[in-house]
């Protein structure tokens, strides 16, 4: 039985172009890029050009461009760097977010809270996962160091207004930071607001490699230390392999974007109406009154009176690699934080999947995920 996979915004596979830009830097252009001599020279030329061409990608200056270890790393960077510089500036503790950003910066925010005496204000949604703009307005104060919020959610495939968002942080001059781990590549990016957080992993490029934009002029202190690189902001050797393969993989990407995202629209829409046939009880979670606001590679859906749990399991072993809308801690199962803060039951939260496509998602592998989930869901209901 072959497998179907179809939880491309957990990971995607490593595109050929991106190997190929890897592999140079992996046998014989080995340099530290911090080195003097030639082959960290030709590793700190490699370094600049990935920079210089990612940043034509965003719209951004190539020393805006930061080289992290991945998405979380670049979101912790930005919000706890902004902030604690905004601080001693002389802004006082005072972070807005979302209630359903990714864990990397609701994390972040707690740590800030418990630890460093900020007050977090959080903002919420409405049942299809959207922000109100002028909840943003009222909920910030000349003492406000940072907003950052999430550009499209990674379970539901939400896409909030970010420029409009941006424009608010704008006109209040407080800096706007923007998740944009699960939306670059499948919906045009550019350097909005004052910062943004990607991460290659997400669109065909290597794991434990990613970057953030931060707008010239806005100053963020260094959350970890030890060297120089990165004009200082991120200390540590550049994974210069990484990053090659990072922006190969980039501009693959968005060079492929304008046919990929209505193909794999026509066939989200060909799940869920496979989906919808053999459950009617199916519910769709996510802005699906507004195809400008859900990524169209994402569906999300609840299985109300089934057990997600069970469903997830059932997936597996009919070869299908999705995603549950619930997560599994301490060995109790938990609900969608994101569900939950759209108003979703507990009880239907925990009855989510999230079905997630990518390149390799033809019509015959949509097909062929109808009827191993009309078998899985037989069984549930028996």
């Amino acid at each position: 039985m072959n497998r179907i996979y179809l939880d491309h915004n957990a990971t995607t596979p490593l595109a050929p172009e991106a190997l190929e830009a890897m592999l140079p830097f992996l046998r014989e252009r080995f340099g530290n890029p911090s080195s003097l001599y030639a082959e960290g020279r030709d590793a700190r030329a490699a370094l600049d050009d990935a920079r210089d061409r990612l940043a034509r990608l965003l719209g951004a200056r190539p020393n805006e461009i930061i080289f992290t270890g991945g998405g979380t790393e670049a979101d912790n960077l930005a919000v706890i760097g902004v902030c604690r510089n905004r601080v001693r500036r002389g802004r006082a503790r005072h972070l807005i977010i979302s209630q359903v950003e990714h864990h990397a910066v609701l994390h972040a925010a707690e740590f800030l809270e418990r630890h460093k005496g900020y007050r977090v204000t959080r903002l919420s949604v409405d049942g299809r996962g959207l922000l109100d703009p002028a909840e943003l307005r009222r909920a910030l104060t000349p003492e406000t160091a940072l907003v950052s919020l999430i550009a499209a959610n990674n379970e539901t495939g939400t896409i909030q207004p970010v420029a409009e968002l941006a424009a608010i942080c704008r006109e209040g001059g407080v800096p706007f930071h923007s998740d944009r781990v699960q939306s670059f590549g499948k919906e045009p990016v550019r350097a909005e607001g004052d910062a943004l957080s990607i991460a290659a992993h997400k669109f065909y490029g290597p794991k434990g490699v990613g970057a953030l934009w931060l707008r010239s002029g806005v100053s963020l202190d260094a959350i970890n230390f030890g060297g120089a690189q990165e004009n200082q902001r991120r200390p540590g050797t550049e994974n210069v392999a990484a990053i090659a393969g990072m922006v190969t993989a980039a501009e693959e990407a968005v060079r492929a974007m304008a046919e990929e995202a209505p193909r794999l629209l026509a066939l989200r829409d060909r799940l869920w109406e496979g989906i919808a046939a053999v459950h009617s009880a199916a519910v769709r979670n996510g802005a699906w009154d507004d195809p400008a606001r859900q990524l169209a590679n994402t569906l999300n859906v609840s299985f109300p009176g089934l057990d997600g749990e069970t469903l997830l399991i059932n997936c597996d072993l009919e070869g299908l690699s999705v995603s549950s809308g619930s997560a599994c801690m301490s060995g109790s199962p938990q609900p969608s934080h994101v569900l939950l803060a759209m108003g979703v039951p507990k009880e239907i939260a925990q009855a989510s999947l999230r079905f997630s496509l990518g390149k390799s998602t033809t019509p015959e592998a949509i097909d062929a995920a109808i009827e191993r989930l009309a078998r899985i869901l037989t069984r549930a209901r028996g």
